[in-house]
C-alpha cells in the first residue's frame, strides 16, 4: 500500500520496471538520473519528480541520497479530494507530463519523508491514517512550490481523473465514451465538458492520448510483437493499430521503437 526505499551512491540499478504505484523520487543531496518512459530526469538537492501509476521508470545512477515514496491508489484516495489532490497542479500526470520540482523547504520534505518511514517500519496504532495525512502535506508542499515557482494552478475534476483511471484499466475492451459513462454513473456529454475543460479535447479523444502513451511503453519496454500490443490495446486488426499510431505519432509502432532506442 505505501513503502519508502533509500538509495545512496549507486549506479547500474535494475532494468526499467513498471509498478501500478504512484512513485515520488526525492533527491536529498548530490544528484540522480531517473529514465521515466522515454525521457531522462536529472535530479539534484532539493527536487522532486512524481511518476504515476503504469508508467515505466529507472533510477540510474545516485551520487548522494535519494528517496522513493510508493504508494497505491487505494491507499491513498478515500474520497473525490483525495484523488484531486494526487494529480492537482498535473502532479503524477496521466499523459507523461513530468517534471522536476524544486521544493522551498527541503528540510521539511526530508523529514516528513523520513517520518513517514517511522511509521511504517513501527506500524504504531492507526499509522495508515498518519502516514496518508503525512503523504498529503508532502503534496501539497509540491504544490505550493509549484505556485512559488511561477506555475499555474491546475485543479482537475474527480471525475475527470475517474474517467482516466477507467480508461487506462479497460483498453483491451475497446470501450466507446458511452460505456464509460455508464461505468462512472454519468453521462457522455459530461464526460466530454470535464474532457475539454481540462485538455480541450474530447473524451473520445483523452482515449487516443491515453493509447497512444500506453502504445508507446508496451513497444520500448515490453517484449511483445505489434499484434500482440495491438490486441493488448483493444485492436482486433495490427494493420488498423499501426495506422491508428501512425496518424498519432507521425511514426510507424517499428520505427518509433528505433527512433527512442537508437
Amino acid at each position: 500500500m505505501i513503502e519508502i526505499k533509500k538509495y545512496s551512491n549507486q549506479i547500474n540499478h535494475s532494468e526499467p520496471r513498471r509498478v501500478i504505484r504512484y512513485t515520488l523520487f526525492w533527491c536529498k543531496s548530490g544528484s540522480a538520473e531517473i529514465l521515466i518512459d522515454e525521457n531522462i530526469f536529472n535530479l539534484t538537492a532539493g527536487e522532486t519528480v512524481t511518476i504515476t501509476s503504469g508508467q515505466f521508470h529507472q533510477l540510474r545512477a545516485v551520487e548522494g541520497e535519494v528517496t522513493a515514496l510508493e504508494f497505491t491508489l487505494d491507499f491513498f484516495s478515500k474520497n473525490d479530494s483525495d484523488i484531486e489532490l494526487i494529480f492537482h497542479n498535473g502532479l503524477f500526470c496521466h499523459f507523461g507530463m513530468n517534471e522536476k520540482i524544486s521544493v522551498r523547504q527541503p528540510v521539511f520534505f526530508t523529514e516528513t519523508l523520513n517520518l513517514i518511514e517511522n511509521e511504517i517500519s513501527e506500524k504504531p496504532y492507526q499509522y495508515l491514517i498518519s502516514t496518508h495525512s503525512l503523504v498529503e502535506l508532502l503534496l501539497i508542499e509540491i504544490n505550493r512550490s509549484k505556485i512559488a515557482n511561477g506555475d499555474e494552478i491546475w485543479k482537475p475534476d474527480a471525475l475527470f481523473l475517474k474517467f482516466l483511471e477507467s480508461v487506462r484499466n479497460h483498453f483491451a475492451e475497446n470501450y466507446q465514451v458511452s460505456h464509460f459513462a455508464d461505468l462512472l454513473g454519468t453521462t457522455e456529454a459530461k464526460l466530454n465538458e470535464v474532457s475539454k475543460l481540462h485538455t480541450n479535447k474530447t473524451a473520445q479523444n483523452v482515449i487516443y492520448s491515453l493509447i497512444i502513451s500506453e502504445a508507446k511503453r508496451l513497444l520500448l519496454y515490453e517484449k511483445l510483437t505489434v499484434k500482440e500490443i495491438a490486441y493488448q490495446l483493444g485492436f482486433n486488426d495490427p494493420f488498423y493499430f499501426s495506422n491508428f499510431f501512425k496518424k498519432h505519432t507521425s511514426l510507424s509502432p517499428k520505427d518509433y521503437q528505433k527512433s527512442v532506442k537508437n
